[in-house]
């Protein structure tokens, strides 16, 4: 599926780029289907990794979908091209961020969800960049509006974001209170974040400061959850903590 999206660049007043995303993966729930979580990978990885580890979770009532994101130049790897759900230079609040392929991702995510039923409860998570979209999301969300000024209509119910970060986070608190409706969306919207503090690709102290961000812009909903001496991998303990958190958040109730 791709995803085409026009811009007013200072060159050119349409400039165009193609997003080609890859393969989605889908894990079907075992019981009563009660939410659908979007899940995103991390960069160089694809859909399919996650979907397996995710079909082993304990939680039947909720149906996986995991899209792998398009394959691109990624200036952090020096230009090398990879799975990545945007590109990214540097990983710091000073650093450019890619609002185009921000945006192309965070619409694409949006029209997976879009095709779920009206009484089934949607939510995006991910790792690492995929943690990153996922945030990038929830801000949009909250706004109602992606970067480019473009309604976001979808109703997150749940976000997720593991060892990740923040794009965007520049400005956030004032954009969030311009009206009582984004205040009161970002302040109703569940966040959990979690890190490992040995974490040496995206380091713990970003995880910190998103967390932060976040809150100061009004996402008052939103637990962070630290893991002394993990490093940039999930762990069986913080995938329960996932589990928990999802039933109690979406009111999972087995078969009801």
């Amino acid at each position: 599926m791709s995803y085409s999206h026009r811009t007013v660049g200072s060159g050119s007043r349409t400039a165009r780029r193609t997003f080609d995303f890859g393969r989605t993966h889908v894990v079907r729930p075992k019981g009563k289907h009660q939410a659908t979580i979007v899940w995103l990978h991390g960069l160089g990885d694809n859909g399919s990794s996650w979907s397996q580890l995710l079909e082993s979770l304990p939680l039947p009532n909720i149906k996986w979908i995991c899209p792998t994101a398009p394959t691109r130049p990624v200036a952090i790897l020096g230009g090398f091209p990879c799975t990545a759900w945007f590109d990214v230079g540097e990983l710091s609040e000073d650093g450019p961020d890619d609002w185009e392929g921000l945006d192309a991702s965070a619409a694409h995510i949006a029209n997976l969800l879009s095709a779920e039923p009206s009484d089934v409860k949607v939510g995006i998570g991910g790792f690492s960049m995929g943690a990153a979209m996922a945030l990038y999301s929830a801000t949009a969300c909250a706004l109602g509006r992606y970067g480019n000024g473009n309604p976001y209509s979808t109703n997150l119910r749940a976000v997720i974001g593991l060892s990740g970060w923040l794009p965007g986070s520049r400005g956030l608190k004032n954009k969030i209170e311009v009206s009582h409706e984004t205040v009161r969306r970002a302040a109703s919207l569940p966040i959990l974040l979690s890190h490992g503090t040995c974490d040496d690709v995206v380091p713990y102290k970003y995880g910190e400061k998103s967390a932060h961000s976040l809150s100061t812009a009004g996402f008052q909903n939103l637990t962070f959850k630290t893991y002394e001496g993990i490093g940039h991998y999930t762990v069986p303990k913080e995938m329960d903590e996932i589990c928990n958190w999802l039933t109690s958040r979406l009111g999972l109730e087995g078969s009801r």
